[in-house]
């Protein structure tokens, strides 16, 4: 495997003729985001079967020749859990690579484990143990030594082989069509998408918080996650969450109870304090039907619809175990609960998990089918004429 260090233009262009005819590209970064909050790209490795490479953007600056092989729709593009290498791609070119393929997504269809991590899975499939220790890393320093650059190299040269074999394993169990909603639920940009009066259910303690409090925390936090990213620095380096409860909780009136609230300054009360309280009373005035509800509590079911999702409980382990697929990666207590008290919506009744499961799973909550005892075995019955 041929190793690069990609830090000038002449190299960059180099390592894109290398790479121009690669069916397929293992992806990954590294990025620092403690200190602003948008992520800052440090480093960027791609490997194909021959070439490994490490791509310095805070030398080189413009890849464009690099992007042009990555935005290429002929050539998959593969991630390991590549929700936070995506976001990147997203926020500094305003675009997302397509097609795409996430080991992690793929491992789970295989039967190796929900959310399985990197390491492990490479070593369950390629038998080889990662060196853990760079995973806290400053990437932005200058320069990399060997042992970090080794670490990098390892990422996307085992991710290449990695995905070799679960390809083969899905194209063999008939299951790579599956993945094709998960993939493309990736490669859009709606799923990347913070909208503000939905940045109150990332507030760490929310819970607490009743009725019209949380009308007042949507306000705030709303607030503070376009503060966050127009001045991109850390939601917490405006406000706290723990202060955004506390404000939602106290609903203060005047400058004077809000400069009272514990671990807001000064200063900020002086910058923010009028903002805050219009916003507070925003939410303080908010009608009933307005008051924003935590998401997943589902209906509340009856005893008959509490024994029927235990019913479909026992046919989801049976359907997944029959798969080698771990029965929490294809539906929750929570989505059994809404099919059997009448919900005809969400992830189970779509995609893969439909083709799996949910289908059976329906006919069982409607009638269609039944389970019964086959010489000592629970099973689900052939569907009912």
């Amino acid at each position: 495997m041929r190793r690069l260090y990609v830090d000038s233009v002449g190299k960059l262009h180099e390592l894109c003729s290398l790479l121009r005819d690669s069916r397929w590209l293992a992806v990954d970064t590294e990025f620092m985001r403690e200190k602003t909050y948008f992520p800052r790209l440090c480093l960027l490795q791609v490997a194909d079967q021959t070439t490994a490479a490490c791509i310095d953007p805070l030398t080189i600056g413009d890849l464009s020749p690099l992007l042009d092989l990555l935005y290429e729709p002929a050539c998959i593009k593969v991630f390991h859990a590549a929700r936070q290498d995506l976001e990147i791609f997203l926020n500094h070119w305003d675009r997302l690579p397509a097609p795409i393929f996430d080991t992690q997504i793929a491992a789970m269809l295989s039967g190796l484990g929900e959310q399985i991590g990197y390491g492990a899975l490479v070593k369950v499939l390629v038998d080889v143990d990662l060196e853990k220790g760079h995973t806290r890393t400053d990437w932005c320093r200058r320069p990399l030594d060997a042992d970090q650059l080794a670490y990098a190299y390892d990422d996307v040269i085992h991710l290449g082989e990695v995905y070799l074999r679960l390809h083969a394993r899905l194209e063999s169990l008939g299951r790579l069509r599956w993945l094709e909603e998960d993939f493309g639920s990736l490669a859009d940009r709606a799923t990347y998408r913070t909208e503000p009066e939905e940045a109150w259910r990332r507030v760490k303690g929310r819970q607490v918080l009743r009725g019209v409090q949380r009308a007042v925390l949507q306000r705030l936090a709303g607030w503070r996650e376009g503060e966050a990213q127009s001045r991109d620095r850390p939601r917490r380096w405006v406000l706290g969450d723990e202060v955004l409860i506390d404000l939602a909780r106290r609903m203060p009136r005047d400058l004077g109870t809000l400069a009272r609230i514990r671990g807001l300054e000064g200063g900020a009360v002086a910058r923010w304090g009028e903002r805050l309280l219009a916003l507070i009373a925003q939410g303080r005035g908010a009608a009933r039907e307005d008051w924003p509800e935590e998401e997943g509590r589902g209906p509340v079911p009856s005893a008959a619809e509490e024994a029927l999702a235990d019913l479909l409980s026992a046919a989801l382990r049976l359907l997944a175990e029959a798969q080698h697929i771990s029965p929490a990666a294809v539906a929750s207590r929570g989505d059994l609960t809404r099919i059997a008290c009448g919900e005809r919506a969400g992830p189970l009744l779509h995609g893969w998990r439909r083709a799996l499961a949910g289908e059976r799973l329906l006919d069982l909550a409607e009638g269609r089918r039944a389970m019964g005892v086959v010489a000592g075995q629970l099973q689900i019955l052939p569907a009912i004429e």
